[in-house]
Parts: structure tokens; sequence; C-alpha cells
């Protein structure tokens, strides 16, 4: 491989990783003169402006005003709004009065109906809650506004509820459920929420049963940008993170679509949940779901979507959503596994392999994989001994998380690239058989315990294209090299960020070990490179950039606040009182109550959530 073959292919990599993040999602552009059938970022942001100018929680003086807005637009768009309104307790025992918000555009089968959802109120901490869920409302109000356009009478009943005391325990979403008379035709749920204030839209799925006929339809109806895997399906079933759409599920047997997006968690249920941090692409992605999607369950038998099949499926850019049955997964894995067996047969018989070089090929693997694991496991333990006020960040990702996210990428790079060129003699070919043979190990491993998971045997297929290249050619065409190595950066390169961003620093070992193992993926091209070590300094280099641009960020500012907490607790037993924080970290606001001689006890959090009587500034509970 010539030197300019190698630079460019190098750049060819960074700019196709760099394609894997940026092209999932739309670019914002000024459109507020589109067509009036078209769904308008800008007309939506004129909602969430309105609906985010106050706090608007149950109890608040700003929810009736959001309220009344949210009718009032409904009116305008000449549909008859009604509030179903009750006590309930919700999902969390907090007794609260809701005031759910409905209206439908009659179809011409009543039997099904089409839910388009999102909560109105705002998180009761002071959140302006123009992401979580102003967002998902003002997407639903514009792209009904472009349906209605089309003056179209469809299929099925299209049911809008903007459901109330979501923040309280999902309390309207249960309100409606058991107890309103619209809820026995609904057929499919479309719920928009938000977990943070931008990044890309990512599409879950709720449902009892199998996804697989979700997946056929969600897929007809062509979604310009989705960002779904069966992956984060399978994660996000069994974590405790609730939305209004969960009950629908547990209670009704109703499945439908989560979309919500999870950057800049260090919004979420803040008064920075404004306006002018809502990122616009964000929105415009929300939109990019909804229009398509309400055009086509608005018209499709809602009755059939209901099976016991699975379906693997992940999102790549051109190729949108791709998908294969379970039953796939066994034979997939057996053809790789076998080709992988004949690759190396006729590699040993035509003498392109050594058996002591392919040996001695696992130590680079194991090293690298071994020093970035740990680096990745305890990253944010040592950041939070150098950076004690991390501690008080409870959701774990930082201000600086993001840089923190490049920084240590950058130094899997390095430490791969380091150990890789210590073993620059063995031969390429003989170096690419223990990666294929541990993205062997994962993708068996995967089929068994975690099916959702086992996509990974695609990229596989690829490598061993390049393994069969380097192993028959001498000089193997670079650029063919690189193309084989495209349907991995597309599948995996987005994980490496989304992992630590949506749980939190602590998973930063998913970074770490995820880029060494898409590293060892292009050892096909790697191979080739004779000075790997300049580029171990250069990532180095670029790492130590990193976490000093971390560290000129590491403290609070006003843009950036600190989270904080106080508590006043009254004992009655004893009729003693007392101020409680969770904070780890004193600043001078709370050390005036509590003072650094506290005691530290895990049940004030147990008290604070049972007195539900608090003045924080962040919230205590992730999404629910």
């Amino acid at each position: 491989m010539s030197k300019i073959a190698r630079v460019l292919i190098l750049l060819l990599l960074v700019l196709a990783t760099y394609l894997s993040f940026s092209t999932i999602m739309p670019t914002y552009k000024e459109d507020s003169s589109a067509t009036k059938t078209s769904f308008s970022t800008d007309r939506a942001l004129k909602h969430v402006a309105e609906i985010s100018k106050k706090p608007h929680a149950i109890g608040f003086k700003g929810h009736t005003e959001v309220k009344n807005y949210i009718i009032n637009e409904l009116n305008k768009l000449g549909l008859k709004t009604t509030l179903q309104e009750g006590y309930t307790a919700g999902d969390w025992g907090n007794l609260s009065y809701a005031s759910n918000i409905l209206a439908k555009i009659k179809g011409e089968n009543s039997n099904n109906a089409l839910l388009l959802l999102s909560h109105y109120d705002s998180n009761p901490h002071s959140s302006l809650g123009a992401s979580d869920a102003g967002s998902g409302v003002a997407a639903i109000l514009e792209s009904v506004r472009a349906y209605l356009e089309e003056n179209k009478t469809p299929k099925n009943d299209i049911v809008i509820l903007f459901s109330d005391g979501e923040e309280l325990g999902l309390n309207g979403a249960e309100l409606f459920v058991n107890k309103h008379p619209w809820a026995k035709d609904v057929g499919l749920v479309l719920n928009f929420e938000a977990r943070g204030s931008g990044g890309p839209s990512y599409m879950l799925i709720e449902t009892n049963q199998g996804n697989s006929r979700l997946i056929e339809e969600f897929t007809a109806a062509n979604p310009e940008y989705p960002v779904a895997n069966s992956l984060a399906y399978s994660i996000y079933k069994m974590l405790p993170n609730d939305t209004d759409l969960t009950v629908f599920r547990e209670d009704a047997d109703i499945q439908g679509f989560n979309f919500a997006f999870i950057d800049d968690h260090f919004d979420y249920h803040t008064e920075k949940d404004n306006y002018e941090r809502l990122d616009k692409n964000t929105l415009a992605h929300q939109g990019s779901y909804l229009m398509p999607l309400l055009q086509h369950f608005a018209d499709a038998n809602l009755s059939t979507l209901k099976t016991n099949e699975d379906a693997i499926y992940f999102t790549v850019p051109v190729f949108k959503t791709v998908s294969y049955p379970f039953s796939w997964i066994w034979p997939m894995f057996a053809i790789a596994v076998l080709l992988f067996i004949t690759l190396l047969i006729l590699g040993f018989k035509n003498k392109k392999l050594d058996a002591k070089e392919i040996i001695v090929g696992f130590a680079p693997l194991l090293i690298s994989l071994l020093i970035t694991g740990v680096v990745g496991y305890f990253s944010y333990t040592v950041l939070k001994i150098i950076y004690p006020q991390y501690k008080d960040i409870l959701h774990g990702f930082t201000y600086n998380g993001y840089t923190y996210i490049a920084t240590f990428t950058l130094l899997t790079l390095a430490v791969c690239f380091y150990v890789y060129h210590k073993f620059k003699k063995l031969k390429t070919p003989n170096l690419v058989v223990a990666p294929i043979f541990i993205w062997l190990v994962i993708s068996g491993m995967a089929a068994a315990f975690l099916k959702g998971a086992s996509y990974t045997i695609v990229p596989v297929f690829a490598l061993l294209v390049s393994f069969m290249i380097v192993s028959n050619q001498k000089n193997p065409n670079p650029f063919l090299l690189f193309f084989l190595t495209l349907p991995l950066l597309a599948i995996f390169a987005p994980f490496v960020k989304m992992f630590p961003v949506g749980l939190g620093l602590k998973m930063l070992v998913a970074s770490t070990v995820l880029t060494t193992l898409l590293f060892i993926a292009i050892t096909p091209i790697f191979g080739f490179y004779k000075h790997k070590n300049r580029l171990a300094l250069l990532c180095l280099l670029l790492s130590l950039g990193g976490f000093a641009k971390a560290h000129l960020k590491s403290n609070f500012t006003k843009n950036n606040a600190k989270p904080s907490s106080l508590l006043y607790v009254l004992d009655v037993n004893s009729n003693t009182a007392k101020w409680a924080t969770y904070d780890s970290y004193l600043t001078e606001w709370t050390a005036q109550y509590v003072n650094n001689t506290k005691q530290n006890h895990s049940n004030w959090l147990a008290i604070q959530l049972a007195v539900n009587t608090t003045l924080t500034l962040h919230m205590l509970l992730m999404l629910q």
C-alpha cells in the first residue's frame, strides 16, 4: 500500500465515522414558508416557545395556561376537544387530579384507532418542559395540522391525547387507559418523549408479543431518518424506565412506538429545559418520524400488528431500516463459521497462513482489550476523585461528557495503534484471524443470550471477505478493503457515543471496548500500516488535548449549573427537624444549612421521595 493510499484511507475512515454520526438525523433549515401539507420545524417551534414560558407541572399556574393554549390550538384546527379529568395515583402512588386533553379525527373504520401521544405537564422541579415534552406536543400539533391540510378521511380514527401527570407517575395515561371509552379501540400508539434536549430520536418498541409486524410496518412507512436497533430494544426492556406508553402495554396490551431523544441529559428536568436549548435538528427529527408514520398508520390495518415472532433490525444510511427474522440467527452464524473454517483450510493449504503467527496474533488483541477495558471501567471513578463535584451529577453525565467520550476514544486508539505496532512483523493475513474469531464469539454469545444483538454477524461477513482478499493478494486494493469496513462503521460506530450518553459516564467502558473491537475489525487495512506508532502518538496528543479541554470545562457556571438539593425533614415521632441534602460536594448555598460534618445517610433519598417536598435543581430519578 502506497503512502498516499494510506493517508487517503485514513482520511476516508475518519470521514466515514463522522458520517455515521452526522447523517442519522436531519439538519435544521428555516422552513416557515414550507407548504401547508408539510411538517414545518419553525411552525412547531412556535408551539414550543409558548408551552415553555413557565414551569407547568400539575398545580402550577402555568399548567392551566399551557392546557388552555393546547385546547385553543386544537380548536383552531377544527377539532372538537374534550377534557378527561379525575383523580389517579399513577405508577408511583402520587395522587393527583389529572386533566387529559383529547381530540379525534374521525375515520372510516370506527373499530380501530391510531393514538398520537405526548404529555404536556412539566417536571415539578422548576423545569420549563421545552423538550420534555413540549417538543412532543409541538410535533403532534404541527403534524396533525399538516395532515388535515390534505383534506382526506383516514381509514382509522386518529386520537390525539395530550396526557397529564406523566411526571408524577404516568397518571394521565393510567386515567385514559383504564377509564376512557376510546381506549378500547386503540390499535397502536405513537408516543413522543425526551430525556434531554438534543441528539437523535431513538425508536423503541413497547410490546408484550413479538416485534416483527411492527418492524415491517415501520419499514413500510419509510421514515427518512430512522434510528433504531434490536439491541437497544433488548436493553430497554431490561431497564426500569417507563413512559406513558408502558401503561398502554401493561394495562391494556396496546403496543406502540416510543420516539425519544437522550442527548444533553444535563438539561433534563431542570430550568435549562428551555426553548433556547432545544436542538432544532432534534425537533425536525421528531417531525420526520411523525409525518410518514401518521400517514401510513392512519390507513393501515391495525388489527394485524400483533405477532409472536421477533425480528432483528438495525438502521444504516441509504438502506434505512434493515431487518430479518430471529430464525435466521443461527443459520447466518453457521454460514459465517463454515466460511471462516474454509478460508483457514485454504490459507494453510496455499501456505498463506502460519499457525504460529496466528496464535501470536491473539496477543495484541487481548492486550489491547485488557488495557482499554481497565481504563474504561475505572475512568469515571478516577474522574470523580479528581473532580469531586461530579459526584452530585446523579444521572452520571457531566456537562463536558461529550469531550470525555471523544477523549477516551482517542486514548483507546492510541493504545491499539501502539500495541499493534509492537507486533508489526506479523503478516496481515495471520493478524486478521484473531479479530474474526473474537467477532464470531461475540456473535455466538449474542445469538445464545441476547438475540437482539446478534446482528453483530453482519459485519463479520464483510470481514471474512477482507480476510479472503488479504490472504490471496499481495497488494490488495485498499479502497476495496475500506468499502468493506463501511457496514461495521455505519452500524456500530454510533454506539461508542450512545452507551455513555444513555447510561452515564460510568459506561465509558462500553466506548473503550467497542472502539477496540472496531479497531481490530479494521486490521485488514491497518495491518499494512508500517508506522502505527506515529498514529498512536497522534491519538495520544489529541486525547491529552481532550483532557485539557475537559478540565477547563469541569467547573460549574451559570449556564452549566451545579445540581443541588435541600430538604427540610420533620420527624413527628421525636418532634425534631433537620435539613438534609443528597449533595456530596457542598456549595455556599447548601453549606448555610448543612455543614461539612453532616452524616450521609442512604435513607435521606427515600425520605425525600416519601414526603415529596424538595427544592432541587436536578431530577432524582431517571426517565419515567
